[in-house]
């Protein structure tokens, strides 16, 4: 039984602001591209090498942002997964749903490099879990999402049922 799910979407403003970054590079460096060529008697090709910047930019633009917007956050039953990487809720302590101030305290000089981070530039909210199970090589996790409140409160109420080992969470 699924208890929360979030998809770390990048948003709409961050695309459309790096979409014209990314055209104004490429046709910088198109432009230069084809300065260089005009140079060498090459002239012919200027265009299908300037369309090639284009469509590599752009192209690694578009895989950047599909590969920050993929991550998601989900509590499934007695697990809490986020990009990928499982943490099992018996195994989680002390939750805390984190302001702004506190986010960018623990992602920037207060951070643990051992600690597990999902952190998204576009997402300045996050929740702390504390790891109670120190095999897991791992002090806390920091997970970025844009309802800190719900998440922590999902974590929260998945716990009692993961210490007994009880699946199915009311």
């Amino acid at each position: 039984m699924r208890v929360y799910h979030e998809r770390l979407w990048v948003p709409v403003s961050w695309l459309l602001l790096g979409l014209l970054v990314v055209v104004l590079l490429s046709a910088e460096l198109s432009a230069g591209a084809e300065i260089l060529i005009a140079g060498t008697g090459l002239a012919r090709f200027a265009w299908p090498i300037g369309t090639g910047v284009y469509v590599v930019i752009i192209g690694l633009f578009a895989v950047l942002m599909l590969n920050w917007g993929r991550a998601r956050v989900e509590i499934t039953g007695t697990v809490l997964t986020a990009a990928g990487a499982a943490l099992p809720l018996a195994a989680a302590g002390e939750v805390t749903a984190l302001d702004q101030r506190q986010t960018r305290a623990l992602r920037g000089p207060r951070a643990d490099p051992s600690a597990f981070c999902l952190i998204r530039p576009y997402l300045r909210e996050a929740v702390y879990i504390a790891v109670t199970d120190r095999s897991l090589g791992q002090p806390y996790w920091l997970v970025a999402t844009r309802h800190p409140a719900r998440l922590a409160a999902a974590i929260n109420g998945s716990r009692p049922a993961a210490r007994t080992g009880d699946a199915a969470v009311g």
